[in-house]
């Protein structure tokens, strides 16, 4: 079982270097479903390693299933070449829509590496970049941006998260100058070069709808459903126990109480899924060493245990 905090940079300056949540949960000895059983029984070792990663991540099932149809396409490919029959080519520009904290920024970063391994990407790299990296300040400077992060990501992917915010600024802004080049890009640079844009659902449709030439240059799209309240406790556990801390029974049922509140609640615009979580279990064990400190309790069980009061939620 493993979990990584990492801070995902692209180099660029930017307003923000988002914190982007790893969590794994250990795999069972065999694929959970046919088609990764399938695939796995194909895959190079160092494809399969990328597939296990891919599966030890909770949810994310549309994603996987995409991944899974993209190699087995290359692989088919590849025997219906032996045969002299045609083969399907495809562009693999992407559109992930979700909601915050769903995994779109770790599933781009594994999706990267895989396609290095399936030779579709010569590097594997992934750039993210935001609105304030392509968008200029004068006439020309924003197209010049667009060139040099494609140029940069080229090889790999470029991730733009929240690209509605492209569309924002009304006739004068320069965000539509940065998709109508991206656009051009996509049709330019498309053998060694990814892109994937990515934010809220109705948000990406309406961002669609900005150029006509970018609905048929992102063919693939995938949803990142919220995570259910029993996924967000596995994560709870997940998270937890790869700090060396364990929740205990009460702990998370003071969770499940909270999480299930915000999921059913037909008002809520913002829950942030694995990040709220994330803070939920930051938040505690700070809240937990005053308690032990107060409480001059420093044994081994007591480091471990976050209670249910260390829970502020």
């Amino acid at each position: 079982m493993e979990s990584n905090i990492l801070v995902e940079s692209s180099g660029i300056p930017s307003s923000t270097n988002r914190i982007q949540v790893v969590f794994k949960r250990e795999l069972p000895k065999k694929p959970a479903n046919t088609l990764a059983a399938s695939i796995s029984a194909t895959a190079p070792s160092e494809l399969l390693s990328l597939f296990d990663e891919l599966e030890g991540l909770v949810g994310l099932q549309e994603a996987k299933k995409t991944i899974y149809e993209i190699y087995a396409l290359l692989k088919i490919n590849k025997e219906r070449e032996k045969h002299h029959l045609k083969q399907e080519k495809q562009v693999f520009h992407m559109v992930f829509k979700g909601n915050p904290g769903t995994g779109k920024t770790t599933v781009a970063r594994l999706f990267g590496k895989m396609f290095r391994e399936m030779g579709i990407l010569s590097k594997g790299h992934l750039i993210e970049v935001e609105r304030a990296d392509l968008v200029g300040e004068f006439i020309g400077h924003t197209a010049q941006k667009t060139r040099d992060l494609v140029k940069k990501a080229l090889g790999g992917i470029l991730f733009i998260d929240e690209a509605y915010s492209l569309a924002r600024g009304g006739e004068k802004d320069f965000g539509k100058e940065a998709v109508d080049c991206l656009t051009k890009a996509l049709e330019d640079s498309n053998k060694d070069f990814i892109c994937i844009i990515a934010g809220y659902n109705e948000e990406m449709e309406n961002f669609l709808d900005l150029n006509p030439g970018l609905p048929s240059r992102f063919p693939v799209h995938i949803t990142f459903d919220d995570y259910s309240v029993d996924e967000l406790l596995e994560i709870a556990n997940i998270m937890a126990r790869n700090k060396d801390f364990e929740i205990t029974k009460d702990g998370l049922e003071k969770i499940k109480r909270t999480v299930s509140g915000i999921v059913s609640d037909p008002f809520q615009m913002n829950f942030s899924n694995a990040r709220f979580i994330r803070n939920c279990i930051e938040k505690a064990i700070r809240v937990q060493a005053v308690r032990l400190i107060k409480a001059n309790e420093f044994g081994r069980d007591d480091l471990v245990k976050l209670k249910p009061e260390d829970f502020s939620i």
